[in-house]
């Protein structure tokens, strides 16, 4: 026959797990509202990628001291689980025990209680951290940092009680003052005052099992729900190419709309992310954007899906996502650098969402700021952002003699040189210097001059999904035309696109980046360096593009580092945390207007660690570069490619 008590944990239970339940189906339906997508491909690879991320937390932790907070917290929750399943079970049955054998007891009971201790410290940190020392990337609203307070207590009220009724559940079993909480929690109790510590024991488990309970229901009403939605956010995130764009199908003729102005129009992984985020700020911390004054924040972005899903589910209400919480002027900051998706430690998917707003105010409203008229109308009439005429595309190889596959077909590898390193004053004298290498290594290449066009991914990235289809297919039946299997570009933009754009449309090629092709010239010898050791600091600005979008990180810096060993310097925001140009995501045609600019901002910072000269493996960043030197200097330091630097220091 059941107790009183178990009567009363077992309707409190289930009232409260029914409106748990309740508030969780309404989060789904919510969530479903977006549109179809697919995400169950791989699934072997998708639950690897969650149990390294989700459980080993590797994200978290490269941010070590932050990560260790986190990690402490959530294996504490992970270990708990075991005596608080315990817990609950005596609701329902008084004499339940899991009776586990007396040293194997003690060993969870030692565990159990270091990570309390880990855990409270870890909330004590939490608390300072945000409350005190008040870390900018931590601050949001006063909303949020009540929410993140009432969690933090309620996480210590938990872990607290639960310790309260191991020393009083134990305080008269032999051996207990081995176990460390244990025994300093028992001695505060009076020796030998049993009914006294069965009070203190029924209290403390009373309230530590509501105190669950009430954690478990204030969940869907926080930024907090992350710790439900982090793990099937994760999950069902990409597995390959994170910063790709999915294409859109222009040939639907039931299309009423391109992109998306509101959440219905995303689809229901990006409304998911909305419900998954931290609201941690990393993603603002590295913005580009974010960091130089813009209007842009990621984390809001992401955070204004999850209001406007739940204001338009529950009213109604016409607004939209675009215009009424996410303005214009926002999403044209995104530089389309992907540093906030590398950062994200729940695989949250910012670019998706920015580029289908994107798509939505060019392809459906017809409305962009008024820079990109001129731009689209060259993309369209003259295959390049410029305007130049294309029948030049190919004036720069001229005076070397390099051939174009309608002279002569008969080569190895296709040349992509795209329409920087066509047309820009700069970029064109790297073309030459790669070409010179090519020659000097035995390369037989060509390009297609005039034939080549713009590779698409201005247009992609600014949102005219149509004109980057029209230019992608074209130039695949171009390369197609002449059997071209290899194909090497000096440009980043131009690369991914090649490489991870234009298989969405049929275009598989094999595609290398010319400092990967120059890396192994060097390495098989057909390329040799000079021995003398260079003295002039020099350092590598990081391509958004080919770093994070393509992991190409040390392929452009090998041969600077055999160059000039001891007098190579690496820059603080580098690698994977390399800071943008200002360039991307169309950004290049795009004035910067009323804060500090992305490019002065890495100029300066470059200027500051004492190198004299800069190599960049991107005309875009070339571009931006030299632009922040000579505002910042008077164009005092030297901006040179990769390429240039091998040529100037091969034998």
């Amino acid at each position: 026959m059941m107790e009183l008590k178990n009567i009363i944990f077992t309707a409190v239970f289930i009232i409260s797990s029914g409106i748990f339940l309740f508030n969780l189906q309404k989060k789904i339906k919510i969530i479903k509202t977006g549109k179809d997508e697919y995400r169950w491909d791989n699934l072997t690879a998708r639950i690897k990628k969650t149990a390294v991320l989700c459980f080993a937390q590797i994200k978290i932790i490269r941010q070590p001291f932050a990560g260790f907070i986190h990690l402490a917290i959530f294996w504490g929750f992970i270990i708990f689980l075991f005596p608080v399943t315990e817990s609950f079970l005596n609701g329902f049955y008084s004499n339940f025990s899991f009776n586990l054998p007396e040293n194997i007891s003690y060993i969870f009971s030692t565990v159990n209680q270091v990570f309390s201790v880990l855990v409270l410290f870890a909330v004590a940190v939490a608390i300072a951290r945000r409350y005190i020392i008040r870390i900018k990337r931590l601050q949001t609203s006063k909303a949020g940092n009540k929410d993140a307070l009432i969690i933090l207590f309620l996480i210590a009220g938990i872990v607290v009680t639960m310790n309260i009724q191991s020393a009083a559940g134990n305080h008269f079993i032999p051996g207990n003052e081995l176990i460390p909480i244990t025994k300093i929690l028992s001695a505060i109790l009076p020796a030998g005052a049993i009914n006294y510590s069965n009070i203190i024991l029924e209290t403390s488990w009373w309230i530590h099992n509501i105190l669950i309970l009430v954690f478990l229901n204030y969940l869907p009403f926080s930024k907090h729900f992350h710790i439900i939605t982090a793990i099937p956010n994760v999950f069902f995130s990409k597995l390959e190419n994170k910063y790709s764009i999915y294409p859109i199908n222009l040939e639907d003729e039931n299309a009423e709309s391109y992109g998306a102005a509101d959440t219905n129009e995303l689809s229901w992984k990006q409304i998911l992310n909305g419900f998954a985020c931290t609201e941690c700020g990393r993603c603002d911390s590295v913005c580009p954007a974010a960091q130089t004054g813009k209007p842009l924040s990621p984390r809001k972005i992401i955070t204004d899906i999850r209001k406007r899903s739940e204001e338009k589910y529950k009213t109604g209400s016409d607004k939209k996502l675009l215009g009424n919480y996410a303005s214009e002027e926002e999403i044209w900051s995104c530089t389309s650098c992907g540093a906030c998706v590398y950062e994200c430690p729940v695989e949250i998917e910012h670019l998706d969402t920015i580029y289908e707003l994107r798509r939505n105010t060019v392809l459906t409203e017809s409305r962009f700021p008024a820079e990109l008229n001129g731009v689209f109308r060259n993309i369209e009439n003259s295959y390049n952002p410029w305007g130049f005429s294309n029948s030049s595309r190919a004036d720069w190889a001229k005076p070397l003699g390099i051939k174009t596959l309608a002279e002569d077909a008969d080569c190895e590898w296709l040349f992509w040189v795209g329409c920087a390193g066509s047309f820009d004053e700069r970029a064109k004298k790297v073309s030459a210097a790669f070409s010179e290498i090519l020659y000097k290594a035995g390369i037989k290449f060509r390009i297609l001059g005039n034939e080549e066009k713009c590779n698409g991914d201005t247009a992609r990235r600014l949102g005219n999904e149509y004109l980057a289809q029209m230019l992608i297919t074209e130039n695949i039946q171009t390369i197609r035309k002449y059997n071209v299997k290899n194909i090497v570009t000096a440009c980043p933009h131009c690369f991914n696109s090649l490489k991870n754009d234009f298989p969405q449309f049929g275009g598989n090629f094999k595609v290398l980046h010319h400092s990967e092709f120059i890396n192994e010239l060097i390495e098989t010898g057909k390329i040799v360096l000079k021995e003398e050791e260079k003295t002039k600091k020099i350092t590598y600005h990081d391509s958004c593009y080919l770093g994070r979008y393509n992991n190409i990180y040390d392929f452009p810096r090998n041969p600077i580092k055999l160059l000039y060993k001891n007098y190579f310097i690496e820059q603080k925001r580098n690698y994977e945390k390399g800071f943008c140009c200002g360039a991307g995501g169309g950004r290049m045609f795009l004035e910067e207007k009323n804060s500090e600019k992305i490019n002065i901002n890495r100029a300066i910072e470059i200027e500051k660690s004492g190198a004299e000269e800069v190599v960049s493996a991107c005309p875009f960043c070339m571009t931006m570069l030299n632009d922040g030197f000579k505002t910042i200097n008077g164009n005092k330091m030297e901006v040179k490619d990769i390429a240039e630097i091998v040529l100037e220091n091969s034998k």
